[in-house]
């Protein structure tokens, strides 16, 4: 029935919009939550944008079929008809009586992003598998498969990735890396293809970072500043220039392209400059000049002369290709420029960690995403809570938020994440004697050797000596050290009863075997 599917879809718009509406109300803190909403918001307007054309195509296309409903004309009685259609619907539900109730408020009702499911498995957001680990959640640029791309170019100089960050998107001379590449090598297929990745990239990821915004709009009118610039020839970098054709080409019979050098020798045929006449006239008599010579009075002859203009011009709109996606790759980065210095502070950064550190970085951010998308624990019969919906413990100001779990300050606030990682309190020191106790950070560890709970340790293993156990953590190493202390006192003791003490004339006390060797020599 038109009615009904005309009600159903003005229903359904409401309910989008008021959708709409619950996800602007909280502005989320976090990068993450807001293109996570931004990104609901932009599938629930494109959907809106759908059922409204949907509605406005019934009502333009089905106005007779309408007409007929709200009338009940056509079909005979309008009671009867009526009678008839609710038979139908009765019968409908007879039939099929366990069908579930659609319930249509609950389609696009907001819900809270969870990081993990209720069996722990790890269930990622839209923006989770939209980015990669290097972008970020949409703050920084990950252009290494361009880099990989830019280096491998010919003619091109070799440069480290945090200079290219700084540099990628200059085309002209002001690149220090792209001195050497003229202007017919831009016209190959290979800086084709990573500019066009370049421009690419950027304009995707600037529709992932900027859901809401019409940026198809953005994207036209970047193309028509081009456009006016190529039309008034104002691009710096790709001027036309006399006689119709670019450095490397030939504009025609006797038309020569500007030269390096004033020695230099310009050959028509082979479309290729020569430093001096001398390497010239070698270049005449060879085999690749003579052909090149040939094939190009013979299509100068099958052109009737016009081979050269339909060059020219054919040179020229790939210079027109080439020139509109340099163009677009500095647009683009001159509109996310934030993005491209946050770029290069943080690979800068990153350079200067360990992998230990990079490691430990990702583990810290899991565990922030993981600490804020826990779902909030709710009393089902309202125990703790005041006549104010409030909890008794105190207000929200008192909770103190440590998603990284580190240790308290004097004022009762965690302590900040340099200081942690100073003091080394990340790394963990374990003691087999202490009951498999486990101490954070060195100077916890160092402590615990001269604590009560370690003397106890070694105590219930029959050792009296803790002094002499110090940075010993296994049982086995304590109890095999104590054996061999034990035996050297006793060897010492057994030594010390089986000395024969002798004493001289003089009354000088001393064992048996010295006094008999002084005898020998005639001291005593």
């Amino acid at each position: 029935m038109i009615l009904e599917e005309i009600r159903y879809i003005l229903e359904d718009l409401e309910r989008l919009e008021q959708a709409v509406v619950d996800r602007l109300v909280d502005e989320p803190t976090q990068v993450r939550d807001r293109l996570n909403r931004e990104h609901e918001v932009a599938q629930l307007l494109d959907h809106m944008q759908a059922q409204s054309g949907e509605a406005l195509r019934l009502y333009g296309d089905a106005n007779d079929m309408r007409r007929d409903e709200v009338t009940l004309s056509g079909e005979g009685d309008p009671l009867s008809l009526f009678y008839k259609h609710c038979n139908e619907t009765l019968a409908y539900h007879q039939r099929y009586p366990s069908d579930q109730i659609d319930q249509p408020e609950l389609r696009y009702r907001h819900k809270p992003q969870q990081l993990m499911s209720e069996y722990g498995e790890f269930q990622p957001t839209l923006v989770d598998t939209m980015f990669s680990g290097e972008e970020g959640f949409g703050r920084f640029f990950d252009l290494n498969a361009n880099y990989e791309a830019f280096v491998n170019l010919p003619h091109v100089k070799r440069a480290t990735y945090l200079q290219y960050l700084e540099v990628f998107d200059q085309f002209g001379d002001s690149n220090p890396y792209t001195t050497s590449l003229k202007r017919s090598d831009k016209l190959t297929e290979d800086y084709f293809q990573y500019v066009g990745g370049l421009a690419d990239y950027l304009e995707g990821f600037m529709r992932k970072t900027r859901p809401l915004e019409n940026l198809d709009r953005v994207f036209s009118g970047f193309d028509d500043d081009f456009d006016a610039l190529w039309e008034n020839d104002e691009l710096a970098n790709w001027k036309a220039e006399a006689g119709g054709a670019t450095e490397g080409e030939s504009g025609g019979d006797g038309d020569t392209p500007v030269l390096s050098s004033p020695e230099a020798v310009w050959c028509a045929d082979c479309e290729k400059e020569f430093k001096n006449q001398n390497v010239y006239k070698g270049h005449l008599s060879g085999r690749k000049h003579v052909r090149a010579a040939e094939a190009r009075a013979q299509s100068g002859a099958s052109n009737g002369g016009g081979g050269a203009p339909a060059a020219a011009a054919a040179n020229r709109l790939k210079e027109r290709a080439v020139a509109a996606r340099e163009y677009r790759v500095q647009r683009l980065v001159a509109a996310m420029s934030t993005e491209k210095d946050d770029t290069r502070v943080n690979v800068e950064r990153r350079q200067g960690m360990t992998e230990r550190e990079r490691r430990q970085e990702l583990d810290n951010l899991y565990a922030m995403l993981q600490e804020s998308a826990q779902p909030m624990d709710v009393d089902p019969h309202g125990e703790g809570e005041g006549e104010d919906g409030e909890s008794e413990g105190g207000d929200d100001d008192d909770k103190v938020y440590n998603p990284l779990k580190l240790p308290l300050a004097w004022d009762g606030k965690p302590i900040p994440f340099w200081l942690y990682r100073l003091h080394g309190l990340g790394v963990e020191f374990d003691c087999e004697i202490c009951g498999s106790y486990t101490y954070m950070g060195r100077r916890a560890f160092e402590k615990h050797f001269n604590e009560s709970r370690h003397i106890h340790g070694l105590r219930c293993l029959g050792i009296n000596n803790p002094g002499l156990f110090r940075d010993i953590t296994k049982i086995e190493e304590a109890l095999r050290l104590w054996d061999k202390l034990e035996k050297e006192k006793k060897r010492n003791k057994q030594d010390e009863t089986g000395v024969v003490q002798m004493e001289d004339a003089e009354g000088h006390v001393m064992p048996e075997k010295v006094y008999y060797d002084l005898q020998k020599q005639g001291l005593v």
